[in-house]
């Protein structure tokens, strides 16, 4: 099995979602001890958003870019590469002003490309991507589970996971992490929890 952990924190040490994405990825490995791991942090490896530079890059013959454009022809080629090939995604998904933070969004549009990992027909649209497990860590400093606050969080990123094709999610949350010392302690353990519930059984 191929597992990609992926990272999006600014807050290196200090981050919740750093600490119990690696919890999660642990507790994988300890159930599937010969899972491949690739590792990417989103946040001091940041991708580049998407830009004109970036479809002029795709749409130009492989002969005819130029450096800038083979760098960012490679870095899109390598990431799809990366999320194709893995069986399973652990993402650490933390809220930053009511939504992701704007490095993995980079990632998103990075892996949302049409006729690799989604297409439309007469049907509508069909998910190319599907058979991978992901297990998404949310936090955040408030309480946004369920409220329109929380709208373009973890919920916007199943979205997209799921309009690719992916329908086996886990969503392990730690939320109030601002609100003081014993709820943020109390988030903490919860999640932790119900990262061994999730591989009890594994």
């Amino acid at each position: 099995m191929k597992l990609l952990h992926l990272d999006a924190s600014i807050l290196g040490d200090h981050s919740a979602s750093r600490d119990l994405s690696r919890a999660v990825v642990q507790a994988w490995q300890a159930a599937e001890p010969a899972a491949e791991l690739t590792y990417r942090d989103l946040a001091s490896d940041a991708i580049s958003h998407l830009s004109s530079a970036s479809l002029l890059a795709a749409g130009t013959p492989e002969q005819l870019r130029d450096a800038a454009q083979q760098h960012e022809v490679h870095l899109s080629d390598t990431t799809l590469s990366e999320f194709l090939e893995a069986d399973a995604l652990v993402i650490g998904a933390p809220m930053y002003n009511f939504s992701l933070p704007t490095q993995l969004k980079a990632w998103i549009d990075r892996i949302s490309v049409a006729g690799k990992t989604f297409s439309y027909d007469e049907n509508g649209p069909k998910g190319l991507a599907g058979g991978k497990k992901v297990v998404i860590v949310a936090t955040a400093g408030g309480l946004h589970a369920g409220q329109p606050s929380g709208e373009a969080h973890d919920p916007y990123l199943e979205r997209v996971l799921r309009f690719l094709g992916i329908t086996n999610i886990e969503v392990v949350r730690a939320e109030g992490l601002a609100y003081g010392e014993a709820p943020r302690a109390a988030a903490l353990d919860g999640a932790r929890q119900q990262i061994g519930e999730l591989f009890a059984a594994a």
